[in-house]
This record gives structure tokens, C-alpha cells and sequence, in this order.
């Protein structure tokens, strides 16, 4: 879909805005729901800055213009009625709530006393010791089975060297995040793991090789 045939689609309210939800394009988390109006999408669309309409001040602003936390547009999906919009986007800085945590959506409810964090598909994995062997076998299968839209997808296509680079960059981002936030680090981290695993598999290389050479130390 081209960028005019989506402003063609969708469909804005009685006072021209349109819902918004945010979502990290790496961790699928949601960060956040805002508005969007015509001049705020058409803005966001042409720049790839993610830019919103604030109702309370009744201005179009730029995500991060004052805490410096920019969203870099990577994908934007449109719901089945027109009158929806889910954007997935890059955090810089990961924080997205003007409270300064990750996500506007940190505070959970209880159901059945579990709470409903721990229903989640990431926390039964983190819960496997072989993890990072799940996590291999799910981009191996991406590999095999592209996706569209996918951003596995997006780095074996541009191969080696942008891979190789991300995972510079992750690590050089981990360094950086050791002097701010405990949450810095852990988010950064499992960038790198993340990365380090699109390399391993790139290379045809698994974690359970890399466990049995830790194991010779």
C-alpha cells in the first residue's frame, strides 16, 4: 500500500483525529496510544520523525522534541473499519511515558491473583533455561519463512555487514546505558542478544555451541 492510498483509507473522526497505538517494532511491546491528525500522519509519513496531535494543547508535537525520546516510524498498519491506526516504531532512549517509564502501560491488574505479566509468551520463555536456543529457532524459521514487514527479515536481506553493524551498535548501546538505568541495560541487552542470535544464525552457528566452548572455561 502507498502512502496516498493509505490517506486515502483511513477514516478521521468529527475532529479530524485518528487513534494511534504505538508499538516497539523489536520487543512488540505497547508503548503508548495517542492521536494523529491529517497534517501530524502526512508529517510522520514523510519524514519518518513520529509526530502527534496533543488535545490538551490542541498543537501537533514531535515525540521527544523536549525529552529528547524520539520514535522512528518502521511500519504502519491500518484496522479493517479505516478509523485505526497501529504504528510500530524505534524508541531512542526507551522511554515512551512522559512519567519516564517504558511504556504508558505499566500499570497491571490482577485476574485470578495471577498477575498478568506472567501469562505472557516472553516471560514463560525467560522461564526456559534454553531461552536463547528458543529464540534461535524462532529466527531460524523466520529465515525460512519470510515475513513481511519482518525486521529478521529486513537483516538477512541486507546481510553480513548490517548485521554486523547492529551488533556493534548494541553493544556500544549497552555502555552507555551501564551509566543511566538498570532498565537501560536490561532493554539494550536483550537488543544485543537479539542481534548476536540473527549473526549466530546468519552464520550457522548455534547457542548450544557457544554453551559447550563456555563450558571448556
Amino acid at each position: 500500500m502507498t502512502k496516498q492510498e493509505l490517506m486515502q483509507i483511513i477514516k478521521f473522526d468529527a475532529k479530524g483525529l485518528i487513534p494511534v497505538i504505538v508499538q516497539d517494532c523489536h520487543s512488540k511491546h505497547i508503548r503508548m496510544f495517542a492521536y494523529m491528525n491529517k497534517e501530524a500522519l502526512e508529517k510522520t509519513l514523510e519524514t519518518g520523525n513520529v509526530y502527534y496531535y496533543s488535545r490538551s494543547r490542541n498543537k501537533l508535537w514531535l515525540k521527544g522534541e523536549e525529552s529528547g525520546h524520539f520514535q522512528y516510524l518502521k511500519k504502519v498498519s491500518v484496522d479493517c473499519d479505516g478509523d485505526a491506526l497501529l504504528i510500530q516504531i524505534e524508541q531512542k532512549g526507551n522511554i515512551s511515558c512522559h512519567t519516564g517509564n517504558v511504556s504508558c502501560f505499566y500499570r497491571n491488574i490482577k485476574i485470578n491473583d495471577n498477575d498478568i505479566e506472567n501469562k505472557n509468551v516472553e516471560q514463560k520463555i525467560l522461564k526456559d533455561a534454553s531461552f536463547l536456543v528458543s529464540l534461535e529457532n524462532i529466527i531460524k524459521d523466520r529465515k525460512e519463512n519470510p515475513v513481511e514487514g519482518s525486521y529478521t527479515n529486513y537483516l538477512f536481506r541486507e546481510g553480513i555487514n548490517k548485521i554486523l553493524k547492529k551488533v556493534s551498535e548494541e553493544a556500544a548501546e549497552i555502555i552507555i546505558a551501564a551509566k543511566t538505568s538498570k532498565n537501560d541495560v536490561i532493554y539494550e541487552v536483550s537488543d544485543l542478544l537479539y542481534h548476536l542470535t540473527v549473526l549466530l544464525v546468519e552464520l550457522d552457528i548455534s547457542w548450544n555451541e557457544i554453551k559447550i566452548e563456555l563450558g571448556k572455561r
